[in-house]
């Protein structure tokens, strides 16, 4: 007699998990198994009351719990899957959302096979990962700091009349600035200290990143990556942090789907409308692909940084980062030509070099 598998939904929380099971070959409702405590042993004892783990399907959806919970239930033998909230069907009826309610939904719907599983990230892509994020946040915290210290300058009449701020012209203008109160004096002190720290910061973590993706599970691809004009050190550590195995995109589409810079669209009939950009997926890529592109405005050249990089890559590699360069360029002053904005020229650059960057990625896979 052949075991009838069984779905379990998990609605993860902090400090509570949800729990449902609908069972496999049968048409029945998912049943409610009420709400546990966020521990994993007593959740394991509770699923091995339902079946043997190599019976047991379960399922729940990212959130700020992260992957600690699959792991531990794949370490057991139950066979666990971490799905993307946003792919999670929604009925438009639908207006009432509880713990309860998610745990059910998201049983049925792993029955049905229409839940979207992220690729859970090694252990050693997931430390690169939280560096990269945590180097994220420290830019995002100088350029704050910048902009606090600019701020507080510009109401009292003070502003830079260089070209390009936070250079060392720059800095001195600063640092020479001169208020009769002691308080404001403070404030001046105070937002230059935080200014300095933020650019320590950021340095520091820019060179922990440039170290860690060198280890041997990323050199390979993390120096291929940088054939490519605009992507430097971190950018090709952000890609390989975050995107992993390039084998799990079957093609450059699916990774320009994934990144979420692919043309919304919605057409019916006869009828075709496209619009701007999904912004669906990772954020991070998207960004330091668009980062990367504006270099792709510049003539294809080969300078002495570009050879550096090239050298001891293969030969397909480098023709491809070539290629990469001629199209792109072309791409950029045709558009431009048509009277296409420089943004939205950038952007479908973007788009066309998540190709170049899907194309060496399954050359070094």
């Amino acid at each position: 007699m052949s075991k009838i598998a069984k779905f379990v939904g998990l609605d993860v929380h902090k400090d509570t998990i949800s729990i449902a099971v609908c069972e496999g070959g049968a048409l029945a409702e998912p049943a409610d198994l009420g709400q546990i405590a966020h521990d994993v042993p007593r959740l394991f004892k509770r699923l091995l009351c339902l079946g043997e783990p190599g019976d047991l399907h379960v399922a729940y959806e990212a959130g700020p719990t992260g992957f600690a919970l699959a792991r531990a239930l794949r370490e057991r033998g139950i066979d666990c899957v971490v799905v993307a909230p946003s792919k999670t069907p929604v009925l438009p009826g639908d207006r009432v959302k509880t713990d309860k309610r998610d745990a059910i939904k998201l049983a049925r719907y792993l029955r049905m096979g229409q839940l979207v599983a992220i690729d859970l990230p090694g252990s050693e892509q997931e430390a690169l990962r939280d560096l990269v994020r945590a180097r994220q946040d420290a830019v995002r915290a100088r350029h704050r700091a910048r902009q606090q210290l600019k701020g507080f300058l510009l109401r009292h009449g003070k502003s830079f009349e260089g070209k390009s701020s936070w250079t060392h012209r720059h800095h001195d203008w600063i640092r020479g600035q001169r208020f009769e109160s002691e308080a404001q004096r403070a404030v001046l002190e105070d937002y230059w200290n935080e200014v300095v720290h933020a650019g320590e910061r950021v340095a520091h973590l820019t060179s922990l990143v440039e170290s860690c993706a060198q280890a041997p599970a990323f050199t390979k691809l993390y120096h291929a990556l940088q054939a490519l004009r605009g992507i430097s050190t971190v950018i090709a550590a952000t890609l390989v942090a975050e995107l992993g195995s390039f084998l799990r995109f079957a093609t450059p589409a699916k990774l320009m789907s994934y990144v979420g810079v692919t043309p919304s669209e919605h057409s019916s009939g006869q009828r075709t409308r496209r619009g701007s950009i999904t912004k669906a997926g990772n954020s991070s890529v998207r960004h330091v692909l668009i980062e990367a592109s504006w270099c792709q405005r510049l003539r294809p050249a080969m300078s002495d940084r570009m050879k550096k990089r090239n050298e001891g890559l293969p030969l397909e590699i480098q023709e491809i980062a070539w290629k990469a360069q001629k199209r792109l360029h072309q791409r950029f002053v045709r558009m431009t030509a048509r009277g296409k904005s420089t943004q939205c020229t950038v952007v479908a650059i973007a788009r066309e070099l998540a190709g170049f960057v899907w194309a060496i990625g399954r050359q070094v896979a």
